[in-house]
């Protein structure tokens, strides 16, 4: 019973995980090709909300303790998608193309 709990935990995290990259993919891409349009709005939005509940939760996944919860004995609920390899950098790639994402929609707002 606590597998399946587990496996919905892990499934949610992975679909927050591709919406959060996303995200940041779409926020760069916008700073590079000067597109302006709702999409950015929402896609900022959620990388905000995102980083808001991190520092609220000390910088854990709030599905972490849920992971632990129910048989995941460290937590974990990056193993069904990420390389362990990448795991530790996930925050500082992210967190450095949204930020140069960033910087080119202001440059280019700013030049335009």
């Amino acid at each position: 019973m606590f597998g399946s709990k587990l496996f919905i935990i892990k499934f949610i995290h992975r679909t927050i995980f591709i919406l959060m990259s996303l995200s940041v993919i779409y926020i760069l891409f916008s700073g590079i090709t000067r597109t302006y349009h709702w999409t950015l709005l929402a896609a900022i939005s959620a990388v905000f909300i995102e980083g808001i509940i991190l520092i609220f939760n000390h910088w854990q996944c709030p599905l972490t303790n849920l992971a632990q919860k129910y048989g995941d004995g460290n937590g974990q609920v990056t193993d069904m998608f990420c390389p362990a390899w990448f795991v530790p950098h996930v925050f500082k790639t992210c967190a450095g193309l949204f930020f140069i994402g960033i910087v080119l929609l202001v440059v280019n707002h700013v030049i335009t």
